[in-house]
């Protein structure tokens, strides 16, 4: 991170040649050039959604897992954490023939008649994100089910004792009670969903990149070492920003434990 935040203070020149610049050229290029605020919402926006469905959806086998007394729970924890023996990398590209114009989506609707042609689904937006979703939400489903799983479960039979309805007990116990697990959930996925650049080089189209695929795009490709490390220190100081406010409100022991 030193190495980087030094690089912020030279000039791309040539190909290996990079000349010393105290007037910060590189950090107001990325404040003044519109191009970079674009990316910077477009990765927010995404990981949003991204973060959104993975907490919404995830919190489903969360609670379900965390509140089932059946004696084969190990199961169910055991295929939770089963896409964690896979790469990351094949599981993506694994979507290609779910998505593709001779995916598995596309050749079922055209068997069954619902279609004339195959969808366009894959190299879009709505691909990387759900890429994005089938990698993220088991963080999400982890630290959920941590928070359901250490409440006080006799507060729900109170709840009920009460005179609550099992939904009424839900919204008014369970529910809050979990709340620290959605946030450390949601601040997991959206960290990695932000930093990403993997998922939207396979599944997305040439529009549909990320913050990271443009750190990728500056080092690797155009070689301006100085420019893309002012793109990663910046990218790091405002997901860095995020887990401040989170850590504020929060802490982050709840994330420590979610993640043990």
């Amino acid at each position: 991170m030193t190495i980087m935040g030094a690089y912020t203070l030279f000039l791309y020149v040539d190909i290996g040649v990079d000349a010393p610049d105290l007037g910060l050229r590189n950090w107001s290029a990325f404040f003044t050039d519109p191009y970079y605020h674009y990316a910077v919402w477009k990765t927010a926006r995404v990981a949003l959604i991204t973060t959104v469905v993975s907490v919404v959806v995830g919190y489903v086998p969360a609670y379900v897992i965390a509140t089932t007394r059946s004696r084969h729970r190990w199961l169910l924890m055991l295929l939770l954490l089963l896409p964690f023996w896979i790469s990351f990398v094949i599981r993506t590209m694994s979507w290609i023939h779910v998505l593709g114009a001779h995916g598995a989506v596309n050749t079922f609707l055209m068997w069954t008649g619902l279609i004339d042609a195959p969808l366009e689904m894959l190299y879009t937006e709505g691909a990387v994100i759900m890429g994005l979703v089938h990698f993220l939400m088991p963080f999400a489903i982890l630290n959920i089910f941590v928070s359901i799983e250490s409440s006080d479960r006799s507060l729900v039979a109170v709840a009920r004792t009460l005179g609550a309805t099992p939904i009424g007990a839900f919204l008014s116990v369970t529910l809050p009670l979990s709340m620290p697990g959605v946030a450390t959930g949601a601040l997991l996925v959206f960290v990695l969903s932000a930093g990403s650049y993997v998922t939207p080089i396979i599944l997305g189209g040439p529009d549909d990149f990320l913050f990271g695929n443009l750190i990728f795009e500056t080092i690797m490709t155009q070689l301006n070492w100085p420019m893309g490390s002012t793109l990663a220190i910046a990218l790091a100081l405002i997901l860095g920003g995020i887990i401040m406010i989170y850590s504020r409100y929060f802490g982050l022991e709840r994330l420590t434990r979610g993640l043990t």
